[in-house]
């Protein structure tokens, strides 16, 4: 088994928990800075509606015009202390691309580097540990069809066994296996994955997800025994007919959430 480190670039940059490198935007393109300014955003929402752990779990996005570099969150920066200019810019092997004051988690990593390497269509991943989404992953059932917000992931949804922390390398070729064709896992024992060709599609299904997880969760502690579950017809036909929707996830909601971050704190624009 081949296992990737705890953190990636530490040898680099040392114990340093102060960012002091001046950002050079000299050599950023106006695509990925635009990408950066999403994935920053995406870090604060999420921060915002209380689905960060400390400093860890992460969200990530492909750099425009590139197959191999991804930018994800300097390891040791809370979600609300996230800017575009401080993402790290991350290859395929492992290496740091540019200066950066703070490392990589290794997890982060692999779980993030699979899904990029494997699936081109996709442009980012969002990886939590929301007590929500934890509490459903260590359920037999899965995601049931309960509500309106469930069946958008019908038959649409991977499942993936805990096999540790994610920093066996060779866990990737399953991650990707267990995704297969959806855009959206359970990470069993450990929380959700979400994906999309935007920072802002990502983060809508992880919106819904995690609703659907909260109505699970609360109509199974109020009357276990009790669940009205539709038809799988009107489930599959639930899930299909927003399948068909000409608005993709996203389109509409995420300029709304950019607008909603602004008016509290547009610093993640910097």
């Amino acid at each position: 088994m081949a296992f990737q480190r705890h953190v990636i670039g530490l040898e680099e940059q040392g114990d340093n928990q102060e960012v002091v490198t001046e950002f050079d935007r000299s050599s950023i393109t106006e695509e990925e800075w635009a990408v950066r300014v999403d994935l920053a955003a995406a870090y604060r929402l999420a921060a915002l509606n209380g689905w960060d752990d400390l400093i860890y779990t992460h969200i990530s996005a492909r750099v425009p015009g590139t197959d191999n570099h991804f930018l994800i969150n300097p390891f040791g920066l809370a979600f609300d202390e996230i800017k575009a200019s401080n993402l790290v810019k991350i290859d395929h092997e492992a290496k740091i691309i540019g200066k950066s004051d703070y490392p990589v988690n290794g997890a982060g990593f692999v779980i993030h580097h699979a899904v990029h390497k494997a699936r081109h269509e996709l442009n980012c991943v969002m990886h939590l540990h929301t007590e929500a989404g934890m509490a459903l992953s260590m359920l037999d059932c899965g995601l049931l069809p309960l509500s309106q917000h469930s069946m958008f992931f019908y038959n649409r949804i991977g499942y993936h066994g805990y096999e540790g922390l994610a920093l066996n390398m060779d866990e990737q070729e399953r991650l990707i296996r267990d995704l297969g064709p959806h855009k959206n896992m359970i990470l069993k024992n450990h929380g959700t994955l979400t994906t999309g060709e935007t920072v802002g599609e990502a983060f809508v299904w992880t919106f819904w997800l995690e609703k659907a997880a909260r109505a699970q969760l609360a109509a199974m502690a109020a009357q276990p025994q009790g669940l009205t579950i539709p038809e799988e017809k009107i489930a599959e036909l639930t899930a299909h007919m927003y399948e068909m929707s000409p608005a993709k996830p996203g389109l509409k909601e995420w300029p709304a959430m950019l607008r909603k971050l602004d008016r509290i704190d547009p610093s993640y624009r910097d």
